[in-house]
């Protein structure tokens, strides 16, 4: 239909239609359930009055603000900037009403019921990017919801990806034809807990040792995450070995990257957390 209202800002009920639009889209997007865009998009526009390209640029804005969130986002609808406070109010509303979206995107869990373990193919990691250049109307909500903290205290997360590495490396060693190397992975930090600085003890087809550091996030590439004091320094003792791999869009497909010391040559370091002592 034609879009009466082109120009208009979008009203508060407006915005929040859309957005819960969106995310019925990407629940089912990420329980592998079908639906039709352009239906719903013409859904929409009866209750809106708005056009079927405001309604696709409105979702593309959404798909925006959850990236900066650390969100996955319904795929074809590619982030665009550019969007009202209005929007971001919206989001925040929907996040508020229900934290079990941010805090655990729809509980996918790819690596349940693993079987037949794959190795894990490596793609070039992103570039730093400035994070000054977060549009004001976004600061406020990143603070409230914080993806770096939301998969650090997602525990099930962590450990689902660090045993998606530990199979994957085992896949790659024998691959390579070195059984005997596969045999020798340990998952250290399942074995022993946290603090040895890195979570899985592997090896290159060569026998030099991976010692390797997970974090994983449901969100995309450049999802923040946290770095320990205690990981940061150990890749300093042994940037021979350490590598950090980065498993990310882990709702769907997981996909990896792979960092190596020095660290602050790849990432951008923050202080995130202040020691009080006496």
């Amino acid at each position: 239909m034609p879009d009466a209202l082109a120009g208009a800002d979008w009203t508060d009920r407006e915005v929040d239609l859309i957005v819960a639009d969106y995310f019925d889209m990407l629940g089912m997007e990420l329980r592998g359930q079908s639906f039709v865009k352009a239906r719903r998009n013409a859904a929409l526009q009866e209750l809106t009055g708005r056009g079927r390209g405001s309604i696709e640029f409105k979702h593309q804005n959404i798909s925006a603000v959850l990236l900066r969130l650390g969100m996955p986002w319904v795929e074809g609808y590619k982030p665009l900037a550019n969007f009202q406070r209005a929007l971001v109010d919206g989001v925040e509303r929907r996040l508020a009403a229900s934290p079990d979206v941010f805090e655990n995107p729809f509980s996918a869990s790819p690596t349940g019921g693993l079987h037949e373990p794959e190795s894990l193919f490596f793609e070039q990691p992103p570039a730093p990017s400035d994070l000054d250049s977060v549009p004001p109307a976004l600061e406020r909500i990143v603070r409230r919801f914080d993806p770096a903290l939301r998969d650090a205290r997602n525990r099930r997360l962590g450990r689902d990806g660090e045993e998606r590495v530990f199979f994957g490396e085992q896949a790659s060693l024998r691959a390579a034809d070195r059984a005997d190397l596969a045999r020798k992975v340990r998952w250290v930090s399942a074995e022993h807990g946290d603090g040895a600085g890195y979570d899985i003890s592997s090896f290159d087809g060569a026998g030099r040792e991976r010692l390797i550091e997970v974090k994983t996030t449901t969100g995309h590439s450049t999802t923040p995450f946290f770095l320990s004091e205690n990981e940061r320094a150990f890749s300093d003792e042994r940037p021979d070995a350490f590598k950090l791999v980065r498993l990310y869009d882990f709702a769907r497909q997981p996909r990896a990257f792979e960092l190596t010391p020095p660290l602050d040559r790849s990432v951008l370091l923050r202080a995130a957390v202040w020691r009080a002592q006496f």
